[in-house]
This record gives C-alpha cells, sequence and structure tokens, in this order.
C-alpha cells in the first residue's frame, strides 16, 4: 500500500480507504489510486485486513450443500450468493455428498478461515461439533441436531402427503414409496407425508438409495415382482430421474403413475411429463441469507424454523389413471 500511496502520489489513508470500497474519496483521487493498484499489481492481503478490523469480520461466509452440482442445491447456492454479493460478502461453498466426515472437515476449515456465518445442510447424525464455531449457523432444507440454529426447511410432510393423495385421486391404492436416506430429516419427514395420506394402506418402501442408478435398480426390482405397485411417490429429484429411467425402460411410462418431490430440469420435456412437488429453493436460499445476515449483524432473537411452502405441478405423469 506503502508503493501505491507513492506511485499515486496521494497518503496511505487515501489508498486505504479506496481499496476498501469506502465512496468518500474524491474522484480524481480513486482513479489515480486504481490506475497504481493496476499499474503495481497490487493485490489485497486479506489476513492483514482482517487483523486491522475493529469488527473483526473477514467478509465471507461458508455454505455447505449435498451437491452444488444437483439443480436443487445450485439454485439454492446462486441465491445465497446473490443476497451476499450485493453485501460484498464472498461465499465459500462445499459439497458434503452425504458424507458426515465430509461435513465436519469443511465445517472445521470454514472455522479455521474465520468466516463471519455459515450456512449447512446437515448430513451428520449430530451437529454438536459446531458449538466451537465462533460465527452464527442456518441450517438449510434439514433440521440440526446437537445444535442451535435458525433452520430454513421446505413443507416436506405436507408436499408428500399432498402427492400421495393426488396420486389417491386418480383411483391409486397401491403406490410404492422410494426415498434417500433415513438418517436424513427431508427423507424422514416425507416418508411420514406418505404414510399419514395412506393410513393403513401403505405401499411397498425402498428406502436409504443413493442416487438414481440406485433407484432405477430398485424400481424394476418392484415392477418385476409378483405384486407390483399401479403408482410410484419418489422422493428426492435423483430418485424420480431413476424412476424415469426404470419406466421407459420396461415401457411402463405410461402405464404407472408417478409423482416426484423436488422439480429437476427438462421434466416438463419428457413423455409423459413428469408432476412433482416443487420446493423452492431460491426463495430458500435468499431466506436462509437474510436471516444469517441479519445474525451477523447483532440479532439476538431465539433461533426459528422458516417453512417455505411447496407447490404441486400437475403435468401428466402422475395423472395416469389405474
Amino acid at each position: 500500500m506503502n508503493d501505491v500511496a507513492r506511485t499515486a502520489g496521494v497518503s496511505l489513508k487515501t489508498v486505504s480507504r479506496v481499496v476498501n470500497g469506502e465512496t468518500t474519496v474524491a474522484p480524481d483521487l480513486a482513479a489515480r489510486v486504481q490506475a497504481a493498484v493496476e499499474t503495481l499489481d497490487y493485490r489485497r492481503h486479506l489476513g492483514a485486513s482482517l487483523l486491522r478490523r475493529n469488527d473483526r469480520r473477514t467478509r465471507t461466509i461458508g455454505v455447505l450443500l449435498e451437491d452444488v452440482s444437483n439443480p436443487f442445491s445450485a439454485a439454492l447456492h446462486r441465491a445465497v450468493a446473490d443476497e451476499a454479493g450485493m453485501r460484498g460478502v464472498q461465499v465459500l461453498a462445499g459439497s458434503l455428498d452425504e458424507d458426515p466426515g465430509r461435513e465436519r472437515e469443511l465445517a472445521a476449515a470454514f472455522a479455521q478461515r474465520q468466516t463471519d456465518g455459515m450456512i449447512l445442510a446437515p448430513t451428520g447424525s449430530s451437529q454438536s461439533y459446531l458449538s466451537g464455531f465462533r460465527g452464527p449457523i442456518v441450517f438449510v432444507d434439514r433440521r440440526a441436531t446437537g445444535a442451535l440454529g435458525d433452520t430454513v426447511v421446505s413443507t416436506n410432510v405436507a408436499g408428500a402427503a399432498g402427492a400421495v393423495r393426488h396420486l389417491l385421486t386418480h383411483g391409486h391404492r397401491h403406490i410404492a414409496y422410494l426415498g434417500n436416506l433415513r438418517r436424513l430429516t427431508t427423507a424422514r419427514e416425507r416418508h411420514r407425508g406418505y404414510l399419514r395420506a395412506l393410513g393403513g394402506r401403505a405401499g411397498p418402501a425402498v428406502h436409504d438409495l443413493l442416487d438414481s442408478v440406485a433407484a432405477e435398480r430398485a424400481t424394476v426390482a418392484l415392477l418385476r415382482g409378483s405384486d407390483p405397485p399401479t403408482a410410484i411417490f419418489a422422493a428426492q429429484n435423483l430418485i424420480t430421474i431413476g424412476v424415469v429411467r426404470a419406466l421407459r425402460r420396461l415401457g411402463r411410462e405410461r402405464t404407472v403413475a408417478l409423482v416426484g418431490f423436488d422439480d429437476f430440469p427438462l421434466a416438463d420435456l419428457l413423455d409423459p411429463p413428469v408432476t412433482v412437488v416443487a420446493q423452492d429453493p431460491a426463495r430458500m436460499g435468499r431466506t436462509a441469507a437474510l436471516t444469517l445476515f441479519e445474525r451477523i449483524d447483532g440479532d439476538k432473537r431465539p433461533p426459528r424454523e422458516i417453512r417455505i411452502p411447496t407447490t404441486l405441478i400437475p403435468r401428466g405423469s402422475g395423472e395416469i389413471a389405474i
């Protein structure tokens, strides 16, 4: 910064104000500083600026999601990044791949980098290890265990129950459930909604499916079994994709009804188009980010749970009558 000041012919304080984004510097002085910065290829030392800041903030937050390449996680992450960008805050992101060990590892890495806060989609059975994290934490998509923090979730039970009731109205009584890891609160809640809608008429259930390949295999096994279901409720978007592949592979896409939880790209362009219970990941991301920034700014209210409504979108696959 001394080199920049000498080159621009200004004081060190003026350089500091310009590189920290303050708008009170005269335009001609700011232009001289920016020209010197470019000429000298100057880069801020974030660690040094942290030591000098009175509020001790790093202007960074961490976001840990299931898989940032998944359309749901990608939309949620983008909404967080947009909110952070408007505040001059950088987002450090990571994919957990449903691995509790990776969750702890990445959370520790963010703690070492002294991020001002974190948004986390829990995958482990307990988040008690977060007790020493210095900033606020907002849990998104799933509830945490053993840790306090605001939580932003979808209406999983109601959404799943609505999906199954939709199938019931089209005459189906033998409805299968395909879900992902039972240790996840979302999986348990969506299965609870499935059971609530069916009462005592629950059909076959396959849990702990990790990806679309496993879901495809499970669907083929069900439909080739002695008592195949007439309809399927798939409780996660990758599982829905696996079910679609299995139905097409067996030529059953027009005879077996399907409703999936969570939308996915091109679902409306398939034949038949896939009926889904759509979440609103962008709204979830915005809400989680706004809640986190409120906490960073000093909000001391008790932790709260914010539920984002789901929407049933009939497109064709869920309207196949028995």
